[in-house]
């Protein structure tokens, strides 16, 4: 079983992005790593040659900033980096420049492979997440952040990323057929100094929307703060072993009162539901569950 990881990246020093963790978390499962590095404002594309590993293959590119609506560039480099995949991998394992994946989900993952590399039926598998937000120490538990995503497909060349790279469908625009498995994408993207999540998020309005959509969003982000959370969680388990270091460096304080729930009574009903039930009322599902 050949696998290859594949994901993209711009201004990751910039931004604070954990993308050399989220490489190294896969690496003891891929046989290579297509890195798409896009021309920066600072030394990613230092930051990514400086990985040890014989597996990161780097392709260098540029980002088209005029594909701004809906975040369609993240998925025109996201596909960049699919396109050089080696032909023979049999699947390729999406990794994202702030998702990490934990050590102990490796066997499950290496093994959810194994069993389906040979099942036409399987297109892809389906990972859990977990949304840490503010500091590591909190999870964001409210329905306005997904709980699960594709991020292992097999390599056929007839799958494609789908609109802002959150997910993937076939090049004929059909959900792809997947299987859940017990395992989590550990999400840091709401994870840094408050000052650098304001830079990251103006940065984002490059490939966001319109420029009355620019002129709105603006104030928000200025007015940022990360005690303006609706819903948060305690996280109670550890985190993966190649984000220790970073998370030895954090040096902001954010603290929050889990018992706090900014929420309407729909979606308090909603929670409550899920929480007792397991079903998600009204989820976005862009993939067909097996």
């Amino acid at each position: 079983m050949k696998v290859a990881g594949f994901t993209f990246v711009r201004n990751a020093i910039k931004y604070d992005y954990p993308i050399v963790e989220a490489i190294t978390s896969i690496l003891p499962l891929c046989d290579e790593v297509v890195v798409a590095v896009g021309q920066s404002e600072d030394d990613t594309l230092g930051l990514i040659k400086s990985i040890a590993s014989p597996k990161i293959n780097i392709i260098e590119t540029i980002w088209d900033d005029s594909l701004r609506s809906g975040g369609k560039v993240l998925a025109v480099e996201t596909n960049k980096a699919l396109a050089a995949v080696a032909s023979d991998a049999d699947w390729c394992f999406y990794i994202q420049g702030d998702e990490v994946i934990h050590e102990q989900y490796l066997p499950i993952i290496q093994a959810a492979m194994q069993t389906h590399i040979h099942n036409p039926q399987v297109e892809g598998l389906l990972l859990k997440y977990l949304h840490f937000y503010g500091s590591y120490r909190y999870t964001a538990d409210a329905h306005k952040w997904y709980r699960r995503e594709i991020r292992i497909i097999k390599n056929t060349g007839k799958v494609t990323s789908y609109k802002d790279a959150q997910g993937f469908r076939t090049v004929e625009n059909q959900k792809l057929k997947v299987k859940l498995i017990d395992a989590y994408v550990y999400h840091y993207g709401w994870v840094k100094p408050p000052e650098v999540q304001k830079q990251k998020m103006k940065g984002s309005l490059n490939f966001w929307g319109d420029e009355h959509d620019v002129a709105h969003v603006q104030k928000m982000i200025d007015d940022f703060d990360y005690s303006g959370i609706d819903s948060l969680s305690v996280f109670q388990g550890t985190h993966p072993q190649v984000m220790q270091a970073r998370i030895h460096r954090m040096n902001w304080l954010f603290d929050f009162d889990i018992r706090e729930k900014r929420l309407s009574f729909k979606n308090r009903l909603k929670m409550w539901v899920e929480k007792y039930t397991g079903y998600r009322i009204g989820e976005y599902r862009n993939y067909k569950l097996l």
